[in-house]
């Protein structure tokens, strides 16, 4: 008999400023259930449970119940779950579920279809602004509209790899694992609005402090980033998230910044009631680590010279002393490290 997979994503429900304890008092907890847990920061979890349904006798769904009680009972912390037989599916489940409670897509091509054929093509993961509106231009508005496409068709319109890959999502396939191996560790800075800001002219000032300042914390402590995450939390208490990889490890402002608008402008938001903004630096290590430099344009040469005097200058009459002339009047960024702790 084959047997079922489940994945299962959990997202907590965490009030600002929660014990920095609590993560790994969380993963303990889950580790009791299965071995195979994914710890996201700054709120989420991964598990892949397949063994422990034989092991505790109960389908996804009830164990899925379960760990939420348990996550309640232990530590008062409400979650969203979401299980499916890939981590794709359980992430989309998990993002369409009200708070406390739970979406299951079952282990069978009829549930997995009846679940993703309606959803609109931008909730596959990986789908951008640029590409739901190219797939919209031709007709291909939900996800169904896309899996009944041929392969070839999407390539045309999006390239090789991405068209390939958005045809094997779009009939909910995903090999990605479940891997327990801690985090590596992050470096984050937070702006909040004094009100809900529409100006995206304001969230750029915003995103650029937020660089300028896990630029000159990297610098200053020796480290350089593999990733950027970038979250954006809405006026409804919503947020988007947004993650990239960069090409090398940096520690550069002028580098972050530039990622930081990437993703920005891939949220395509327009009049979005932006409360805060939280730029993240992912996978830290050491500096002396780092393999090659950058490539960087000519146009770069400046703002690392006058990133290098700044520092220079901070590292002698204050963090405060010199930043970028376009933050003049700004309020600076709150600051955390490992995703944890926040500063002034």
């Amino acid at each position: 008999m084959t047997s079922i997979r489940s994945i299962l994503h959990l997202r907590f429900e965490m009030s600002p400023g929660s014990d920095t304890e609590l993560p790994g008092q969380l993963r303990r907890l889950l580790e009791n259930i299965t071995p195979r847990v994914q710890m996201i920061e700054p709120d989420s979890a991964v598990l892949d449970l397949t063994g422990a349904l034989v092991y505790f006798h109960q389908d996804a769904r009830g164990l899925t119940e379960l760990i939420q009680l348990r996550v309640l009972a232990y530590f008062g912390v409400s979650s969203v779950a979401g299980a499916g037989p890939t981590r794709m599916l359980a992430a989309m489940a998990c993002a369409l579920t009200p708070s406390g409670r739970r979406l299951v897509v079952e282990d069978s091509p009829a549930a997995v279809r009846a679940f993703l054929r309606p959803r609109p093509v931008r909730e596959l993961p990986g789908v951008g602004a640029r590409a739901a509106a190219t797939l919209s231009d031709y007709g291909l508005h939900t996800v169904g509209d896309v899996a009944d496409t041929p392969q070839l068709t999407l390539q045309r319109l999006l390239g090789a790899r991405p068209g390939r890959t958005l045809h094997e999502r779009a009939h909910g396939h995903d090999s990605a694992a479940v891997d327990p191996t801690p985090t590596p560790a992050s470096m984050s800075s937070e702006y909040h609005f004094d009100r809900d800001e529409l100006d995206p002219a304001q969230h750029r000032r915003a995103l650029l402090a937020l660089a300028d300042d896990l630029g000159a914390r990297l610098r200053s402590s020796g480290q350089i980033a593999a990733g950027v995450t970038l979250t954006v939390r809405y006026a409804d208490a919503s947020s988007t998230r947004r993650s990239r990889t960069l090409p090398e490890a940096t520690q550069h402002t002028v580098l972050l910044a530039r990622t930081a608008y990437m993703l920005y402008d891939s949220l395509n938001l327009q009049r979005a009631r932006v409360r805060g903004i939280t730029l993240r630096a992912d996978a830290l290590r050491s500096d002396d680590r780092a393999t090659r430099q950058l490539t960087l344009d000519s146009g770069d040469d400046k703002p690392l010279a006058i990133e290098a005097v700044a520092d220079r200058a901070r590292a002698r009459y204050g963090q405060n002393l010199l930043y970028p002339a376009a933050l003049a009047v700004r309020r600076r960024p709150s600051t955390g490290a490992d995703g944890h702790r926040d500063r002034g």
